[in-house]
């Protein structure tokens, strides 16, 4: 039996390791076999990309790598660019394929589950593509630290006010959990840094986020996004809401009410859209492009074939309108793989299969560190209990005890040292260095080879 898991994220990962802990027998005699396939060798924890970003928790807590957690399991380090589920072929695209020009794999299977996650969800906005920064891997997290405090010395070493003025201007794109927790904790660190400058102070510094609905963080809630709004605005940081972004050509951003900020860093968080490989299957997909689902985590109409998490569109048991959708986060997808990979295993022997229902608990939100809000079964929290709740849920959440350990011991030890503030821009040009000393050395002008002598000044030899 070949099982093919599409994607390394919360889905893939957490289906696979239920897998192969249900299939330990099977997968040891090798009557059965679980391959993954994922375009990174880890899982990012991606509520802790703020953390990271902030440089509360070190980028490597914030992933876990897959052959350590899926020892049993294939790892196949690629990107899947289509699926024909009537043939059970996926094509997959490899860094080896490539390179050897010898095309992409045929990986044949006997279950299919297709978890390949999501990507951000962009607009025609001029100037986004040149100059727009996501949120939404490790690497952007860690980028985006690594700009801010650049901002911050190109501010504090011009003498040109517009360009000082531009680098300190941080516009952020999105008022759901990504991007108004990526702009909480970047302000408390950008803050914080400024301490270390001498001519930068805090209020310098001008923080805008904007959302085009009538408020922030829906999923705590009216009365907590109000408080959230004001809590920001009481930091000096300007919310614009029913606003859109229209343009951010030559680095200023324009915005619907007119509104124009020369700046340098705009942060693009509005939201996510299905992988692409969906488009490329012959599985059917809702008018959003997500994959039509059962309750029991099946593909409508379509056999040995399972999905959950962002991809999948399953309908929520638990909400009283009917033909309402599970919301495609976290709290979900998790509790979803547990179902997922019981029913693939009941499926095989032959036992019946089981419906995915979980009332949705509610969400916490940080906005920087001491500050947040809640909403967890009916209860509103706000500031430092929120914040509290808020790591306790996701430390309670991350993948493996040797992670909890780590992210805990980095916790306790930011709150006896001081902040790190440096900027390791370099790491994403690592050879720029080595390349300009092993390069060409530059021309000469002609001017200082003298006429009959050589280019140091010296007689010329015979």
């Amino acid at each position: 039996m070949r099982i093919l898991v599409v994607g390394g994220g919360y889905v893939g990962m957490y289906t696979a390791l239920h897998l192969q802990r249900h299939l330990k027998a099977e997968l040891r005699s090798g009557r059965a076999e679980i391959t993954v396939v994922t375009p990174d060798p880890y899982m990012t924890y991606q509520p802790f990309l703020p953390e990271a970003a902030a440089g509360n928790i070190s980028p490597r807590h914030v992933v876990v790598p897959l052959r350590r957690v899926l020892d049993m399991c294939r790892i196949v380090i690629g990107e899947a660019k289509a699926i024909d589920h009537a043939k059970r072929t996926a094509t997959v695209a490899t860094l080896a394929t490539e390179q050897e020009g010898t095309g992409p794999l045929q990986v044949s299977y006997d279950e299919l589950v297709i978890a390949p996650g999501s990507i951000s969800r962009t607009l025609p906005i001029p100037g986004l593509a040149d100059y727009g920064i996501g949120f939404k891997t490790v690497e952007e997290a860690i980028g985006l630290r690594n700009h801010v405090i650049e901002q911050m010395d190109i501010a504090s070493s011009t003498r040109d006010p517009a360009i000082r003025d531009a680098a300190l201007t941080f516009v952020f794109v999105g008022g759901g959990f990504a991007g108004v927790e990526a702009l909480g904790e970047l302000e408390d660190m950008a803050r914080y840094t400024a301490r270390y400058y001498h001519n930068i102070k805090p209020q310098d510094l001008k923080w805008v986020l904007v959302e085009a609905s009538d408020r922030i963080l829906p999923e705590v809630g009216e009365e907590m996004g109000g408080y959230a709004v004001r809590e920001l605005r009481a930091r000096n940081i300007e919310v614009r809401l029913e606003t859109r972004l229209e343009s951010c050509e030559d680095r200023v951003a324009v915005l619907s009410d007119g509104t124009r900020f020369p700046t340098r860093t705009v942060v693009w968080t509005a939201g996510v859209k299905p992988a692409p490989v969906l488009a490329a299957t012959d599985l059917p997909l809702n008018d959003r492009g997500r994959l039509k689902c059962t309750a029991f985590l099946t593909v409508e109409g379509v056999e040995h074939a399972w999905s959950a998490g962002d991809a999948a569109a399953v309908p929520d048991l638990t909400a009283a309108q009917p033909g309402r959708e599970c919301a495609p986060n976290a709290q979900h997808a998790v509790r979803q793989t547990k179902v997922l990979a019981e029913n693939i295993v009941a499926s095989l022997r032959g036992g019946p299969l089981k419906e995915y229902a979980h009332k949705y608990a509610g969400s916490v939100a940080s906005l920087g560190l001491h500050k947040g809000v809640a909403h967890v079964y009916g209860r509103k929290l706000k500031g430092y209990p929120a914040w509290f709740m808020h790591r306790a849920y996701h430390l309670s959440r991350v993948p493996t005890f040797n992670r909890k350990a780590r992210v805990l011991a980095e916790w306790t030890l930011s709150g006896l040292f001081k902040r790190e503030i440096v900027s390791l821009g370099s790491l994403e040009h690592p050879r720029a260095e080595f390349e300009l000393a092993a390069g060409p050395p530059p021309p000469q002008p002609k001017d200082e080879v003298a006429e009959g002598g050589t280019a140091d000044g010296g007689p010329k030899s015979d």
